[in-house]
């Protein structure tokens, strides 16, 4: 695991609500709370992830991974397990897990079902949000803006992909959370490329408040509208990027 990463799951472990019971290993990482071993690492795995510190197709290595935790085998194998099932690794026969390494199809195809969702969402919402919804809408947007001054880049897709969640939420149907909340862990990958599109991530957030102003206006039109934009963008670009990468990979070097 690179030098980095294990730095930032140690500082990620640290502020974990049982930071008072840990310890440091000798390899930087905090000493895992038994209570919930599984899911502390799979956190600190998706932070690394999200943050770039392994290379898509990277294997992840069980047994070093392992050592770096200072834990036995059994929970990383389970961490990564779950990993898979949010789509963030792949498993091969008798090889282990590797970091999943997504195609501009694959992302093309995250975006339209996600658009899809986020359209009916605000249709739903448009014509009757209540002022504790707006209220709640602008104060996701501002805590957007301060990560984007001041946290980090997991922060600022995490609180990207909550201001979306209230939009689904705030519909009312259940069902199509439920869905949303299994597209997110895709959907984070495909944030975070879009934070490389932008030299400030203020910029980022700042692209949210039109779909606010639509939804003021109770129309179900303008609300599709803005999101189609908002979403429609950068799909564009991330999967022309990603286009563009598979079109160098396969061009013979001269």
């Amino acid at each position: 695991m690179p030098r980095r990463a294990r730095r930032h799951a140690a500082a990620t472990a640290s502020l974990n609500q049982d930071r008072d019971a840990m310890t440091t290993s000798p390899r930087g990482f905090a000493t895992i709370q038994q209570r919930d071993l599984v899911n502390q690492i799979a956190d600190m795995l998706t932070e690394a992830l999200l943050k770039g510190d392994f290379a898509p197709g990277a294997h992840m290595a069980e047994a070093q991974l392992a050592r770096d935790f200072g834990v036995s085998r059994a929970p990383v194998r389970e961490a990564a397990r779950l990993l898979e099932s949010r789509g963030m690794l792949v498993s091969q026969p008798r090889r282990g897990f590797f970091v999943r390494t997504f195609t501009a199809q694959e992302l093309d195809d995250v975006y339209e079902l996600r658009l899809c969702l986020e359209r009916h969402a605000a249709g739903q919402l448009a014509g009757r949000l209540t002022t504790e919804m707006e209220n709640g809408l602008q104060a996701q947007l501002e805590r957007m803006r301060q990560v984007a001054r001041e946290g980090t880049a997991l922060q600022q897709i995490e609180e990207d992909v909550a201001f979306h969640r209230r939009l689904c939420q705030f519909s009312g149907n259940q069902r199509l959370l439920k869905v949303y909340d299994e597209l997110c862990h895709e959907m984070r990958f495909s944030i975070l490329l879009v934070g490389q599109l932008y030299d400030d991530p203020l910029k980022v957030a700042d692209t949210h408040e039109p779909i606010i102003d639509a939804l003021r206006s109770r129309d179900p039109r303008a609300c599709e509208a803005a999101l189609d934009y908002h979403i429609g963008v950068a799909q564009q670009r991330v999967v022309a990027m990603f286009r563009a990468r598979e079109r160098d990979a396969s061009t013979p070097p001269d």
